[in-house]
Formats: C-alpha cells, sequence, structure tokens
C-alpha cells in the first residue's frame, strides 16, 4: 500500500472514530467570556483518540520511536480565546489534548509547532492529518498538552501570520494557556500547576518567546520550570545576513514568509518588487495562500538569493546604513538581551540546512556570557532540520518528567 493510501486510510479510521465519539458526548460551550475574569471564548469537543490509534498515527505521521511513551487514550478539545493583533483584540484557536484515566494529576506542557504553510495544518484542525503535530504523543504520555494554531492559522487564519515576530509569538502561547487554565479549573478537570514548554523551528523561537514573557510575568496558576527549544532563528539578523551571503539557500519560502509577514505585520505596506524580483513577486501572495506547502513555496522561487531578491534589496542588506527600519526590526525581534532563569536546553541538528546550527551556538553563548546557569546545548550530531524533531522530544520528555516532582 502507498504511502498516500495509508493516510487516506488513516484518516477515514480516525474521522469515523472521532465523529462517533462526538456523538457520544455533545461538545462543551463556554458561558459568553467575562473579560475581567478570562479569555476563554469557547471549548468544543473534537472527539478522542485511544491509545492504539495513536500508535498508528505515530507509526504514519513518521514518529515511531515515539509509540512506547504512548500510554493513555486522550481527549481533543478545541479552544478559542481571545488575544490581540497589531493592538485589537481577535479570537485565535489552538488544540488542548489531555490524557484518559490517570490516577496522578497531570501536568501541563506548552508545545508550539514548526513553521507551516498550509492552513489545514492548525492543529485545532483534528481529525485532519496534516493537524498531527507529533505533540499531541505528550498527552498520551501523561500531560495536559496545549498546542496554539498561532495568530493567523485555525480561525485567525484571516490576518497574516506574524511569523517570527516576539510579541505576537509570545501572546498567541500565553493567552492561550490562561485560556485554558480557565476551561480546566471551569470544567474540574485536574492538573498540576507545574508547566513546561517545547518547540521546534519556529515553534522553537515561538516557545523562547512566551519563556521570555513568561519569566517576566508569571501566569497565575501556572509555575514554569523547563523548556526545550529547538532549531529556532533565535537571532534573525544573523540568520538572514548569512542566507544572504551564500550562494544558495534551500528553503526560500523561509524568506517569503518572513518578508511579507514584517510588511504586512508592520504596517509597511512596501511593495513585494522592493524584497523580491520577477517573477517572484508576483507570485508570492498566491504561494502563501495557505494551500501550498513548504516544498511547492520552494519551488516557485529561486534558491539563489542573488536571481530572487532584488538587487538593489540584496546590496542593501549587506550595507549596514540602508533598509534600517527592516533591519531594526529583526534586531527587535531577536533574543539578544534576554538571560533566561528557566531550566533550558536548546536542540539543534548539527546538519540543518534550513536554520543553521550556529543559531543555537550564538544563542547558547551569548545566555552563559550573561550569567545564566540553567542552559545547555544539546547538538543532534548530523542531523537536519526535519530529522531532529523527534531525537528532540524522546531527550525533552524524560527530562521534562524528572523535573516533574
Amino acid at each position: 500500500m502507498t504511502k498516500q493510501n495509508w493516510r487516506l486510510l488513516l484518516f477515514f479510521l480516525l474521522s469515523v472514530s472521532l465523529s462517533l465519539g462526538c456523538k457520544k458526548k455533545q461538545p462543551v460551550e463556554a458561558d459568553p467570556p467575562d473579560t475581567t475574569e478570562s479569555n476563554l471564548v469557547s471549548a468544543s469537543v473534537s472527539g478522542s483518540y485511544s491509545s492504539t490509534q495513536l500508535k498508528l498515527l505515530a507509526q504514519l505521521g513518521g514518529y515511531a520511536d515515539a509509540i512506547p511513551l504512548v500510554k493513555y487514550d486522550v481527549n481533543f478539545i478545541k479552544i478559542l480565546y481571545k488575544t490581540t493583533y497589531k493592538g485589537n483584540e481577535i479570537t485565535a484557536s489552538g488544540s488542548l489534548v489531555i490524557p484518559k484515566n490517570m490516577t496522578a494529576v497531570p501536568s501541563v506542557i506548552s508545545a508550539q509547532h514548526g513553521t507551516t504553510f498550509l492552513a489545514a495544518a492548525a492543529p485545532s484542525n483534528v481529525p485532519a492529518v496534516a493537524a498531527f503535530t507529533g505533540y499531541e504523543l505528550l498527552s498520551a504520555a501523561g500531560f495536559v498538552t496545549v498546542i496554539p494554531d498561532f495568530i493567523g492559522y485555525g480561525v485567525s487564519k484571516n490576518v497574516v501570520h506574524p511569523y517570527y515576530d516576539m510579541q505576537h509569538s509570545a501572546l498567541a502561547v500565553t493567552d492561550m494557556l490562561k485560556a485554558v487554565t480557565a476551561y480546566l479549573k471551569r470544567e474540574k478537570i485536574a492538573f498540576n500547576e507545574r508547566l513546561f514548554m517545547i518547540g521546534y523551528s519556529e515553534g522553537g523561537y515561538v516557545t523562547m518567546a512566551a519563556q521570555k514573557s513568561i519569566e517576566a510575568n508569571p501566569i497565575a496558576g501556572l509555575s514554569l520550570r523547563a523548556v526545550a527549544a529547538g532549531a529556532g532563528g533565535y537571532d534573525i539578523t544573523s540568520m538572514l545576513s548569512t542566507i544572504i551571503s551564500n550562494g544558495t539557500y534551500s528553503d526560500p519560502a523561509y524568506l517569503a514568509l518572513i518578508l511579507n509577514s514584517y510588511n504586512v505585520t508592520y504596517g509597511w505596506n512596501r511593495p513585494l518588487t522592493d524584497f523580491f524580483k520577477e517573477p517572484y513577486a508576483g507570485r508570492i501572495p498566491a504561494l502563501l495562500d495557505g494551500t501550498k506547502d513548504a516544498g511547492t513555496v520552494s519551488a516557485q522561487l529561486s534558491a539563489n538569493p542573488t536571481v530572487l531578491l532584488n538587487p538593489a534589496f540584496y546590496a542593501n542588506m549587506r550595507d549596514a546604513n540602508e533598509e534600517k527600519v527592516l533591519k531594526a526590526a529583526f534586531v527587535s525581534n531577536s533574543f539578544l538581551n534576554f538571560v533566561p532563569v528557566t531550566a533550558t536546553r536548546l536542540y539543534h541538528g548539527t546538519a540543518d540546512e534550513t536554520v543553521f546550527y550556529q543559531s543555537s551556538q550564538v544563542t547558547f553563548d551569548k545566555f552563559k556570557a550573561g550569567g545564566a546557569t540553567k542552559v545547555e546545548l544539546i547538538p543532534v550530531p548530523g542531523g537536519t532540520h526535519e530529522s531532529t524533531v523527534l531525537p528532540m522530544m524522546l531527550s525533552a520528555l524524560p527530562w521534562f518528567q524528572s523535573l516533574d516532582k
């Protein structure tokens, strides 16, 4: 049977199971929100996975090594909550995964997914196969697991995702955690105040943004214990400089995503031809419409920055006196002066071709120089951007469990 057929079969089996589960238990809708007390808008039961189904999903999703982690059946809850986008209140969404029939009271993991170009991949889109992040398995291992869609996905897909924007990244996580705690308390679902955080790729960056926010302004009812961040672009200036200086970059979709995002998020409203040559500039709006994956987007661009980028923009990015507003935005969204106080591990594959290993090495060195005493750099030898996420999960989970006491 082909991989595509396996996916179709899996989708059918899970869809049937989840639909049956939903018939047994009607969605639980939140009362009209009292914004003075809670930012929870609604919570609805998406369905349930048995441990057997989760193991099958792990096998077919490339997470076979994580199958031994699966111990519990889980319930999926779609959470809608209020957050802030460009100064205005909006509704965002995410997936809450709760282990069933545990004897112990579970702690909480906030898990941040990697860069996605597909609207269908928002974690709250269960049971769509594309929505599977792998972090759902952490719930089956015994943690209440919170997986934000991020602003610009799920119910907020009508706005442009603020990619690698520190403030919006943090808000998507912290506001969902506030809504989740309100929901769990309202439904009298027991949970432990211990909070752990994990994320990879963009999720590594978002995790660090949320960590910085929580360390400065703790969330009532939660106590941050440990953070695992993998392969994030924590120093955006350095990362973009390396990409532009190199002769090739195998994932040009990410350049289109970040430049378009900053252009919209900060209201610059510059024509895309300021950044990109034609025909690439004209293609980008349709490429970023949420229906195409990263590989499809990259295939319609050029891996050579001198071919892809407007020559003036390319030259200005290499000139310290030009593109000052854009470069200032890169600096303000980088973790140049942050010194974490929570136990933190930085994971990164040494052969990462998308977010270069030096991103974590330089960030780790800055943390240590700034006086951080609870940080570790965990290199994954030979790990690529795609292959390193599972080793990170398999290492981080027992570390979290050792601190979950």
